[in-house]
């Protein structure tokens, strides 16, 4: 904890002693929808916490229109595509400068869940389907909002990945597939970047609510963690608000009156509620008040202007390149060649979500119109709407597509989601854009062989269309910028350097949660355990229609020279991992370094292999640079269930690098001991087998299995002929496992009483 914490800490502890009930109550509730109270009393202000996370939205009222004019930055799934962890530090620091220019103290974002289904509603609004990755980039996130002296709210903790029923549903999951998957990403959040505070999930976990689930507020985030914040219920999230308490909860929002209030004080007064854990509670979300107060600044302002530049530059660096037959991309502007630019988005973009996410642009670019500009005439663009806001289209739309179509060199179709089709508050039905985009995609291209589809949406989508296009452009959700930034890109301005965030798969019957999304009847089944996007994948060997970490350049890179620091380490040392990346084209570009680890044998059902370190290198033509990573003993483990850690397994471990999941040319192997005693303890149901693997059970197990095995020992060397002796080996070997998957309490009856409870009891004393 930094002296300053401390000393919020201290202080707060001193006020909460001057509170009366009443004051502690009134405290543990916000003031409306958007402040918490004050205690003028005792010199305690009100803050005031806004919508993001992709942009500051101060609510005036209750529509977009009434809420202050804000940079409206590419969301979080666009800039999760660009693995760029300083330029989202920028982009945190950039909306803090605007929060506080509009005396704002907590930003709520950013958004860090795994994206379990593509199907999920909210997936524009969380960064990726890998935990590494996501952990990183909010990490990045938050240090730059809290740089400018404004909080952060990490949400929506913890495994909320539906939006239907998602204030009743409960997510039901086992703890390896909860502490490999769902919770690592916001661990890294935390342990690197301490935001000020989290707001815990609607949904359930296990059947317990997250606003009051003691195992996710208070055992693991704050006392494995070491969070120092506040945890702040999500919008409505709460159900029983003295359990809240007592679980870890600090601040339910919005304020509900004295409804809660009222319980927190008769709770209070009948000893349901201990003062002690009142003031607990009470005292950490006065340390953030008083935090924020003291990083208020006044007569702050922005420019404007650099901050829409700021959000043109990291609205390039998200645009993924999918495909680029013939090099089609960058388009030759200099040629006197005609664009018919086909699509209503490319008047009217769609470059935010819809929800609580909105928010009111300073300004917005579009691609026709910075098209024009860069292209330098009107005689050389055509234009057709293709469909209406919806996505419908007629007969006449797409004629009058075809025509421009067909009288251009080459033809950019704008296609993707309508806000109808993905936002908070439902679960997309299909991966399939709206009909009337698919069919004027198809319409085009039977007419112009250079076609290029430049795509608007939040998530993923089928194309069953790719073979019929020359090249496809993923321009994302990119923010009031987005229009040039896909300009910039389909023209060569920026080369793009993105790559997927998370899967696309070929069709929905593909992906892991294709049976169980969404959870119905109020409960979801996670029966995909540990085996979500890229690692379901790869361990059904299902092709995907684009990979995890896949994006095109307009140069092209090469790998060599892959080296460790040692051909083995002990699990409590680290491992460094060098290799060379080289530009082997003509124009400067980027490359995502990615290192994923693969054990030979695990002892465990694991993943083909996991994403573990990244890395984004700029390089001139024909420069090579040396990337470097260091790998510690987590980047091995996985998490033991029966001894509730997590454990390496000694052996062989693959380091794999490359361009992404399915494109790894470097490979080499370490060996890795481990110190750790992993042995769980024995007991009466313990199997046969696990005496054997325990160090000090080799006499047991002996002991155990011949209760049954005896007989087999007793007749080893009796003669047999050929036939006899086959039969005989083959019994035995049948009955060993057998033996050996029995829980050993078994034995007692197996021998009618030969084998006692006693005998038993004495074989597990000796063994503990």
């Amino acid at each position: 904890m930094s002296e300053q914490s401390k000393n919020h800490k201290a202080r707060a502890q001193e006020l909460v002693s001057q509170m009366t009930l009443e004051e502690k109550a009134l405290l543990l509730s916000g003031n409306g929808s958007w402040t918490t109270h004050p205690l003028e009393r005792l010199g305690i202000p009100s803050i005031f916490m806004t919508d993001g996370p992709h942009g500051l939205r101060k609510a005036l009222g209750p529509n977009i229109a009434e809420s202050v004019p804000a940079t409206c930055f590419p969301t979080a799934s666009a800039l999760a595509s660009t693995w760029n962890t300083e330029l989202i530090k920028q982009v945190g620091a950039a909306m803090a400068q605007e929060c506080q220019a509009n005396d704002v103290q907590i930003l709520l974002g950013p958004g860090n869940n795994m994206k379990r289904s593509p199907l999920g509603g909210r997936n524009f609004e969380y960064f990726s389907e890998d935990p590494t990755l996501a952990g990183q980039l909010a990490a990045s996130y938050i240090q730059g909002v809290q740089s400018e002296g404004v909080g952060t709210c990490l949400k929506h903790f913890a495994v909320n990945n539906q939006e239907f029923e998602r204030m009743v549903n409960s997510s039901n999951l086992d703890e390896r597939t909860l502490r490999e998957i769902y919770l690592p990403a916001f661990e890294i959040a935390v342990t690197q970047a301490q935001p000020w505070s989290v707001m815990c999930s609607y949904n359930k976990v296990n059947g317990v609510y997250a606003s009051e689930n003691h195992l996710l507020l208070e055992d693991i985030l704050r006392e494995e963690w070491g969070f120092e914040g506040a945890v702040v219920s999500d919008w409505g999230a709460v159900h029983d608000r003295v359990k809240g308490i007592m679980a870890g909860l600090n601040l339910e929002m919005p304020g509900s009156g004295d409804v809660n209030r009222k319980k927190i004080i008769e709770a209070a007064k009948t000893g349901l509620l201990p003062v002690q854990r009142l003031d607990e509670v009470v005292a950490s979300l006065v340390a953030v008040v008083l935090k924020a107060a003291e990083s208020r600044k006044t007569g702050v302002t922005f420019d404007v202007e650099q901050h829409h530049a700021l959000a043109r530059q990291v609205a390039g660096e998200s645009i993924i390149l999918l495909k680029n037959e013939d090099n089609l991309l960058p388009l030759d502007v200099g040629a006197k060649k005609k664009i018919a630019v086909i699509g209503a988005f490319a008047k009217e973009p769609r470059y935010q979500g819809a929800g609580s996410s909105q928010v009111n642009p300073t300004r917005i670019s579009n691609a026709y119109d910075e098209l024009l500009a860069i292209v330098g005439g009107s005689e050389r663009i055509r234009y057709a709407s293709g469909y209406d806001i919806e996505g419908v289209t007629t007969a006449q739309l797409l004629e009058e597509a075809r025509q421009q179509a067909k009288d251009a060199d080459v033809a950019i179709v704008f296609a993707g989601l309508p806000d109808s089709h993905e936002s908070e508050g439902f679960d997309r039905s299909t991966l399939d854009m709206p009909e009337g985009h698919n069919r004027l995609i198809d319409a085009v291209s039977q007419v112009q062989p250079n076609t290029v589809v430049v795509l608007m949406n939040g998530s993923a989508i089928t194309m069953p269309w790719l073979g019929r296009v020359k090249a496809i452009v993923e321009g994302w959700l990119t923010g009031q910028a987005g229009g040039g930034a896909i300009a910039d890109v389909l023209t060569g301005r920026v080369n793009p350097s993105a790559k997927l965030a998370e899967t696309f798969p070929m069709r929905l019957e593909d992906t892991p949660t294709a049976t169980e999304f969404p959870g119905l009847n109020q409960q979801a089944h996670y029966g995909e355990g540990v085996f979500i996007g890229y690692r379901y994948y790869d361990k059904r060997n299902i092709t995907p229609l684009f990979p995890f970490g896949f994006g095109l350049s307009y140069t092209t890179f090469a790998y060599s020279e892959l080296t460790f620091s040692a051909p083995s380490i002990k699990d409590t040392e680290t491992l460094t991992v060098q290799l060379k990346v080289r530009n082997t084209g003509k124009v400067a570009g980027k490359e995502i370094v990615q290192l994923y680890i693969r054990e030979d044998r695990p002892v465990v059902s694991r993943p083909d292999k996991e994403l573990k370190a990244f890395t984004k290198v700029a390089l001139e033509p024909g420069e090579e640079k040396t990337v470097s990573f260091t790998l510690k003993q987590r980047d091995f483990a996985y998490y033991n269930t029966a001894l509730h850690r997590w454990v390496v397994n000694p052996g062989r471990f693959d380091i794999l690098v490359g361009g992404s999941s399915r494109d790894l040319p470097l490979r080499k192997h370490v060996q890795v001991e481990t110190t750790q005693v992993t042995v769980p303890t024995l007991t009466r149901n313990s199997m046969v087998k696990e005496f054997k693997k325990h160090p000090k059970g080799q006499e047991a197990y002996t002991l155990l299995k011949n209760v049954i095995m005896g007989s087999f020992e007793e007749k080893r060397h009796v003669k047999r002929t050929p036939q006899e002796e086959y039969a005989w080996k083959k019994a035995e070997m049948s009955t060993l496992v057998f033996v050996n998957d029995m829980p050993a309490y078994k034995l007692i009856n197996f021998s009618e009483g030969k084998f006692t409870e006693q005998m038993l009891n004495d074989i597990l004393a000796q063994v503990q």
